[in-house]
């Protein structure tokens, strides 16, 4: 009996450590699981309530030392306005503890057009100079040396002396680009007298001040509008710097009737289709009777299809190679020039169509054929799952797989017994053709000067300010394929003020500017609209989608 209840004992006891092994495990899971959460709670808590723009990263990408406790950190949290970096722990204090760039100056502080630099401890930059010594700073293993948010000057520990605490920030190297706190102040004051003699305020007086705005679409290229926005808050004003996901740009451009007439510039950061929609907000303020203070356009092209921003001068497309400060210095030295915008309305065919004509507003081409037809799949597809189009190689592998798949279909044939085209009113007899292009810019399809070709015959060069638009025909996919890699021309229709194209029978695909739809019986109308003011930069234009003219 005493053997039977050892062994019911000891079995006992085996379930029993079985259940704690396998329990225990789960408990502490479960209790870190709880503390993460909470942590991550309290931390996004933190963030909202703060005057810092905090983000979180599980691993810095140079060697960091936390601003309070000054120990070394892999992980934590970062302001991308003032560039402050600190531990989990730390968090709390350091938001009590430090401020970040004030974006309008409070009170009185400082003389009325002048204030005071704003330095950080430690995490210089690694190649930075010390203004005081000219040696290198941020060379030890440790929190050292100081940095001002505005000016970016760095100064060493033993080099800080208090003149330099209290001294006038010159605002740096990009002082004619930044809207400094004190201007927006002074503006704030004189706007609720209702006062507008703004030329007395510095730096409106002065000669070469072009304050730039950044409006970065965040959704674009590998959601490098995000890395970007971060970067222009640390060299700029955070006030000039919008994300167009959370901001749309019609309210972000009214911060230029702060500023002086004809004198801002604007960066946007996105594909055609994002400078598309900043340059339709342009054209409101002009509605709104805003023209004086309309800003001239530059482009940092971060979408799949950059025509636009190659012509421009500004590449075919930016894979981060170029510095953030040297963008700002090419905005700085580029040169005003007109883009033509022309409008295209297409109005359906039929007795009994009651609906209104569609209206676009095109600044790169308009197309019905194969190149639309493309568009049109690679449109529904990334409708259905936008996750997997984030990438510009994925994007253009899709583009590629439909034009060669509408190769072997010919889903567009015999166009040219289906339309009519009409060139400033003259009928033009159409060969076997089965796309026809209309440009308005010199590159199309991702980086190919169409209109040109190969420059086997003297064809006078395409002009984006002429008053002029292009057309020209293509044979189908492979023929645009052919033209792409230069072993081809196109069919050269001719040259207009004024293009009419009627669609007399079935659906056709049709696009502007990249946006594609499927249509039925209808007349194509294009005429000039108006023109916009953009930045051309003279780098070096390129047929080559992965390299870049952004780099002088």
């Amino acid at each position: 009996g005493s053997g039977d209840a050892s062994r019911a004992w000891a079995d006992w006891r085996l379930a029993l450590w079985t259940l704690c092994s396998v329990l225990l495990p789960v408990l502490i899971t479960a209790w870190c699981s709880f503390q993460r959460s909470r942590r991550q709670l309290l931390i996004r808590d933190i963030f909202r309530k703060s005057k810092h723009d905090w983000h979180y990263t599980d691993l810095f990408g140079s060697p960091s030392y936390c601003c309070v406790c000054a120990q070394h950190i892999l992980r934590g949290a970062f302001c991308s306005c003032c560039g402050l970096r600190v531990c989990e722990a730390c968090l709390k204090k350091a938001d009590r503890r430090f401020l970040c760039k004030e974006i309008m100056m409070r009170g009185t502080a400082g003389a009325p057009g002048s204030m005071p630099h704003h330095w950080i401890r430690g995490n210089v930059p690694l190649c930075s100079c010390c203004m005081v010594c000219k040696q290198q700073c941020g060379t030890q293993p440790k929190l050292c040396d100081y940095r001002c948010v505005w000016c970016q000057y760095t100064v060493h520990d033993e080099c800080m002396v208090d003149c330099l605490r209290t001294e006038d920030c010159t605002f740096g190297e990009f002082k004619d680009l930044v809207i400094p706190p004190y201007y927006l102040s002074a503006i704030n004051q004189m706007r609720k007298e209702k006062r507008t003699n703004y030329e007395k305020v510095v730096p409106y007086c002065r000669k070469h001040w072009m304050p730039v705005m950044v409006l970065a679409n965040t959704r674009s290229g590998n959601n490098m509008g995000e890395v970007f926005l971060g970067e222009f808050k640390m060299l700029l004003n955070p006030v000039q710097v919008f994300d167009l996901s959370k901001i749309a740009p019609a309210k972000a451009l009214q911060l230029c009737t702060w500023l002086p007439c004809n004198a801002v510039r604007v960066l946007v950061c996105g594909g055609d289709g994002t400078v598309g929609w900043v340059l339709d907000a342009i054209d409101e303020m002009k509605i709104k009777g805003q023209e004086r203070y309309i800003p001239q356009v530059a482009i940092l092209p971060l979408g799949t299809g950059n025509d636009l921003s190659n012509t421009l001068g500004w590449g075919a497309g930016y894979a981060g190679e170029v510095p953030v400060e040297q963008i700002l210095r090419n905005v700085m030295e580029a040169d005003g020039i007109k883009l033509d915008r022309w409008k295209v309305q297409v109005t359906n065919k039929g007795y009994y169509n009651l609906r209104k004509p569609k209206v676009f507003t095109m600044n790169n081409y308009f197309s019905v054929g194969p190149d639309a037809l493309m568009a049109l799949n690679f449109h529904a597809h990334r409708e259905k799952t936008p996750s997997l189009f984030s990438s510009r190689i994925i994007n253009k592998a899709v583009y590629f797989f439909y034009g060669t798949k509408d190769c072997l279909v010919q889903e567009c044939k015999d166009l040219n017994k289906k339309v009519e085209l009409e060139l400033d009113g003259e009928r033009i007899e159409l060969p076997n053709l089965e796309g026809i292009i209309v440009l308005n810019i010199g590159y199309w399809g991702g980086g190919c000067r169409l209109w040109e070709g190969m420059g086997d015959e003297p064809y006078p060069l395409a002009r984006h300010d002429d008053g002029l638009l292009e057309v020209v025909g293509v044979h189908g996919s492979f023929h645009c394929a052919q033209i792409q890699v230069k072993l081809a021309n196109p069919v050269r229709l001719g040259q207009a003020h004024t293009v009419r194209l009627i669609l007399k029978s079935s659906k056709m695909p049709m696009q502007v500017d990249g946006e594609p739809w499927a249509q039925g019986p209808c007349t194509v109308t294009i005429t000039h609209k108006t023109h916009a003011l953009m930045l051309y930069h003279s780098g070096e234009q390129t047929d080559d989608d992965d390299a870049s003219s952004l780099s002088e």
